[in-house]
């Protein structure tokens, strides 16, 4: 596999791998992948810029009941809680430390469900990740254990990385495990267990083969990492599971390492142009003019100064239709201004539009990567 064919990748790291069974950082092991991941940083993707990487990162919890002391076994909430707080800056720490010797800054990302279930919220997420990303940084996302409850948590960091690859159009979703592929059978228990090394299609039959956590430190196991893999699938996006523990998991990757490959069927582009297109009810109206239907046929985003009317309430990120003079719906999109606010810009220039709202925002009204042209 050759990871520069991806422009964007997100790596998982489970808390067996990053630390031992007594909470102690495995720095050496660190240091290695973040090599890694400097040097594939340092080349370019298949668009010509270079490979975009971001880190799920399990390891707080661990760090931090190793620092205040609390036994080894299943923590009650509110321990956990208090366990990732503590350790949480201890593993930024670590990669800030280790990414600054190869001369990359790492920023930190704390995420709840709440926070990919609600919309504005998610494109919040996602803009800020988006920017991160183009200024050349690699973010380092956990969930955010100290706020979020036992109903309201992903539960295991593979499908918070889906949740991840999903927001950043992710092309490749690596998951470091302590087992190298999904099997037909747990191998640690069956000695008839077949590895198995191509998913094209997540049937029945292929969530059925997952199975309980087995690592004393995680709490993940391959049942989740199925289903991470299937958020990402039709999201467009490829997942690798993999066995981890070696320094340098990338570069074994690279060469043929033994993996599963879950292949998505469509690029993460094509699958968020259908979603816009199928997959949303409209909540409003945008007029355009003759000449910004023509752009839009060409693939040019909508801006102000094209739209003519504005109809229907909507928030911002919300789906709306796409109207020409005529009345004929031409397309779809996802807005970049609540319907008050684009009231008030429409028929303007984007270089006025701050001076209208009173703050910065999108020059365009719908961007050509959230809408879909019929």
């Amino acid at each position: 596999m050759k990871l520069t064919d991806y422009r964007s990748i997100v790596i998982k790291i489970g808390s067996s791998l990053l630390t031992d069974e007594k909470g102690n950082p495995r720095r050496a092991w660190l240091e290695n992948l973040l090599l890694d991941v400097a040097e594939l940083k340092k080349q370019k993707s298949k668009n010509g810029k270079p490979v975009e990487v971001v880190i799920v990162s399990s390891g707080a919890v661990a760090l931090g009941r190793n620092a205040l002391g609390f036994a080894h076994g299943a923590l009650r909430l509110e321990e956990k809680q208090a366990a990732a707080a503590c350790g949480q800056p201890r593993l930024m720490a670590l990669y800030r430390e280790l990414f600054e010797a190869h001369k990359i800054h790492a920023a930190q990302v704390l995420l709840t469900m709440e926070d990919s279930e609600d919309r504005r919220r998610y494109l919040n997420a996602r803009t800020t990740l988006r920017t991160l990303l183009d200024a050349g940084v690699v973010p380092v996302i956990n969930e955010n254990d100290t706020v979020a409850t036992e109903e309201l948590r992903f539960g295991d960091n593979d499908r918070l990385a889906a949740r991840v690859a999903q927001m950043v159009s992710a092309e490749l979703l690596i998951l470091l495990s302590d087992i190298d592929g999904l099997y037909t059978a747990n191998p640690k228990t069956d000695k008839n267990a077949k590895h198995i090394p191509l998913v094209k299609s997540i049937t029945p039959e292929i969530e059925a083969m997952g199975g309980a956590a087995i690592s004393a430190v995680g709490s993940g196991g391959m049942v989740t990492k199925i289903a991470a893999a299937k958020m990402a699938f039709y999201s467009g996006c490829h997942t690798v599971i993999m066995e981890g523990s070696d320094g340098s998991p990338l570069k074994r990757l690279e060469k043929g390492g033994v993996h599963t490959l879950f292949q998505a069927q469509s690029s993460p582009m094509q699958a968020r142009k259908h979603w816009i297109a199928s997959g949303l009810r409209a909540s409003g109206e945008v007029t355009v003019d003759s000449g910004a239907a023509k752009a839009l046929k060409e693939g040019k985003s909508l801006l102000p100064a094209g739209v003519k009317e504005i109809k229907g309430q909507f928030g911002r990120g919300d789906a709306v239709s796409i109207l020409d003079e005529s009345g004929r719906e031409i397309g779809r999109g996802l807005v970049a201004y609540a319907a008050e606010d684009a009231r008030r810009i429409i028929g303007h220039k984007s270089a006025e539009i701050a001076a209208i709202l009173g703050y910065e925002g999108r020059d365009a009204l719908i961007h050509r990567d959230d809408m879909v042209v019929s």
